[in-house]
């Protein structure tokens, strides 16, 4: 069974199973709780017992289970129904689970492969400068350039990144006035990167490796584990500036024929 959370349980996010998957919901309940219509919370129930949960947060679900939780393929067969109805235009289940989900949701969802990296400090902070709460207009005014669904969507953007900001679960930096990055969340001393972009003219100069380096090493110093998620044929570049590759799962983006 399946149903919308609509009262707060902080015990309940307690009991997570540790994962990425865990921290983005964690995020989301810490930022937003249960009352807003674009971020949503459902439990997934076994003989009246809850065993997992499922975010969906505007247009994206992220799927967990809680602590010594493996969900059946009759519990997985459910979600995957939850996932049709539902319609998100991407999801996250953890990468155990892919091989059986996919052809549950082959007609409506292609999976697109993703690599996790973990920054390996050499503990030597760079010297640069970087700005470490800048103005969110200017961090979008690079993004925008860079992520063309970003550019439609400012106002969902600068509301959400800023009431992360100052709920302590999201950071940004600014080096120049050309390239930046996003910490997507701060959970359990683990720090997500995400939204690494450089203006189109000054691309090629190494500026966003220079600030990803100096990210993972100032926040490494500062006691947390910094993690990111990109495409495999991205691998190698990452590997040069000082993260390896820990692990591999599938986003599940919906097909164009059913999105609206």
């Amino acid at each position: 069974m399946i149903y919308q959370l609509k009262n707060a349980e902080d015990k309940l996010f307690k009991k997570l199973k540790p994962s990425h998957y865990s921290r983005r919901i964690k995020s989301h309940y810490l930022a937003y709780g249960v009352k807003y219509d674009f971020s949503r919370l459902f439990i997934v129930e076994r003989d009246s017992e809850p065993i997992g949960i499922i975010s969906v947060f505007n247009a994206s679900m992220l799927i967990t289970e809680l602590e010594d939780i493996v969900f059946t393929e009759n519990e997985l067969e459910d979600i995957a129904l939850f996932i049709k109805m539902t319609k998100p235009y991407s999801v996250e289940i953890p990468s155990y689970y892919d091989d059986t989900i996919e052809p549950m949701l082959s007609d409506m969802y292609s999976p697109d492969d993703r690599t996790e990296f973990a920054f390996c400090s050499k503990g030597e902070i760079p010297d640069l400068e970087v700005d470490e709460c800048p103005s969110l207009d200017d961090v979008f005014s690079i993004l925008r350039e860079s992520f063309p669904t970003l550019a439609q969507a400012y106002e969902l953007w600068i509301t959400d990144t800023s009431h992360r900001v100052r709920h302590g679960l999201s950071q940004s930096f600014l080096m120049g006035d050309y390239t930046t990055a996003t910490i997507q969340y701060i959970i359990d001393k683990k720090a997500l990167i995400g939204h690494v972009a450089t203006r189109p003219e000054h691309r090629g100069k190494f500026y966003a490796r220079k600030l990803l380096y100096w990210i993972g090493e100032r926040l490494t110093n500062d006691g947390f584990d910094v993690r990111l998620f990109a495409r495999p044929h991205r691998v190698s570049y990452y590997e040069e500036i000082g993260f390896k590759a820990i692990g591999h799962d599938k986003v599940f983006e919906i097909k164009p024929e059913y999105r609206h």
